[in-house]
């Protein structure tokens, strides 16, 4: 099985035009055209949360959520949000919340492709650094303690420059970080800050930054895919 996994901070749907345009950021993923997307960013920061895409936006898509937003206008946790696509099984779903100085939290989904069972978290680090390594131990706990030895993929903005310092060595033996190259900021990126964190379950076959002219003023990150297969057993 070959999956294309995507990872997008869409900046709440504002561009570097400094317009909040929800279709562009949809046109980018149809760029994309990934097979599960992670969204960072996707609600608004206060009041009701909601969303910067509309559902109905959405279920025009070949996409639909997997359902984790805890209030009725949004679409994720914590602006965290994941598409899949919509003959996937979603077998459960779960917001997830992370130690924190500020709102953070992942977004979780099980899901059943091809007869294979597989785990997916969206998340968004801590910028401060101050509780990064703890949010990531935090998920690594969650997986250990999922039923299963699942093929899991992690994905986000890590909020992290270092491909292998700071808190990304909390990624130890069994994990493989796939970090595809500079995406902040968007018109010229010098920070690796959106990347996947693969299971040992997975071969990487390629990664890649999104870097279109769409992509290059539709939010201040580019879209970060990876290409990832099961090998046969």
């Amino acid at each position: 099985m070959q999956l294309t996994f995507a990872s997008y901070n869409i900046h709440k749907g504002v561009g570097l035009d400094r317009k909040r345009d929800p279709e562009r950021i949809l046109a980018v993923l149809h760029e994309i055209d990934a097979d599960i997307i992670a969204l960072q960013e996707a609600d608004r920061r206060i009041g009701q949360r909601a969303s910067v895409i509309p559902r109905a936006e959405i279920d025009d898509t070949p996409w639909r959520l997997v359902e984790v937003a805890r209030r009725p206008r949004s679409i994720g946790w914590h602006g965290n949000a994941l598409l899949v696509r919509r003959d996937m099984e979603v077998a459960a779903s779960e917001a997830l919340d992370l130690p924190t100085l500020e709102p953070r939290g992942a977004a979780f989904g099980e899901l059943v492709v091809e007869g294979h069972r597989l785990r997916v978290i969206g998340t968004h680090l801590d910028l401060s650094g101050l509780r990064r390594r703890d949010q990531i131990r935090a998920l690594l706990e969650f997986v250990e303690a999922s039923a299963g030895d699942v093929p899991t993929v992690i994905m986000g903005d890590f909020n992290q420059w270092g491909r292998r310092t700071g808190a990304m060595r909390e990624f130890a033996d069994g994990w493989q970080v796939i970090t595809p190259g500079r995406s902040y900021p968007s018109r010229q990126p010098v920070a690796t800050l959106d990347r996947l964190v693969a299971s040992r379950h997975w071969e990487c076959l390629g990664a890649e930054v999104h870097h279109t002219g769409l992509s290059a003023v539709a939010s201040d990150h580019l879209p970060v895919f990876a290409t990832l297969r099961l090998p046969k057993k």
